[in-house]
């Protein structure tokens, strides 16, 4: 596939603005200004920041098989040289990446300051979420009816389950400690329960 040629006849080149009567009361409007109104966003020329980001959208296109190793150096010479974006925009309008963005043309009336969206990497962390206080007191009065005999089991569980509802209301951590408390907790009153059954039973 043979690169488009660039560089037409009249191409890049605006065409002279219509002449507007002058204003009483204002002064003319300077040439300039009118031809730079009047150029289209295509002839504008190019940064080497956009002939480099060109080249990107070609290395990639080659790299995925899209194009030839010729059409690859014909396109990657073409950009190099490049002077406008209408030049950089032929080179990748066949190329899943499109064409290339024109700056846009916006009014000095109409324009305002250009705020960047801030990249997640440099912001900031989100606050740590706090561990809800009975929650963790159920863990720990699981983890001590081991000591005790199982004497803690009845308050594990009670704590527990009440940890586990202020967490998931007030949006805090601690439901894996109560769920830990509610196990030890019921563990140590079926052991209790199987205890006494058996002197029940036995004795």
């Amino acid at each position: 596939m043979a690169v488009q040629p660039w560089g037409e006849q009249g191409y890049g080149t605006a065409k002279p603005p219509a002449s507007v009567p002058p204003v009483p009361g204002m002064p003319p409007a300077p040439h300039h200004a009118a031809h730079h109104a009047a150029m289209p966003q295509s002839a504008m020329r190019a940064a080497t920041a956009d002939r480099e980001r060109t080249v990107d959208v070609l290395k990639a296109a080659f790299a995925e098989g899209r194009l030839s190793a010729t059409e690859y150096g014909e396109r990657f010479e073409a950009a190099s040289g490049a002077q406008t974006y209408g030049q950089l925009a032929r080179l990748v309008a066949d190329l899943p990446a499109g064409p290339m963005v024109a700056p846009q043309m916006v009014a000095p009336s109409m324009a305002g300051p250009v705020v960047a969206p801030v990249p997640p990497t440099f912001l900031a962390p989100p606050p740590p979420r706090r561990t809800n206080a009975v929650a963790v007191t159920s863990l720990v009065l699981g983890l001590l009816c081991v000591p005790t005999g199982g004497l803690l089991g009845v308050p594990a569980v009670i704590t527990g389950h009440i940890g586990r509802r202020q967490a998931a209301e007030r949006n805090e951590d601690g439901d894996g400690m109560a769920v830990t408390g509610i196990v030890f907790g019921w563990l140590s009153i079926a052991f209790w329960v199987l205890i006494m059954t058996t002197v029940a039973l036995f004795g």
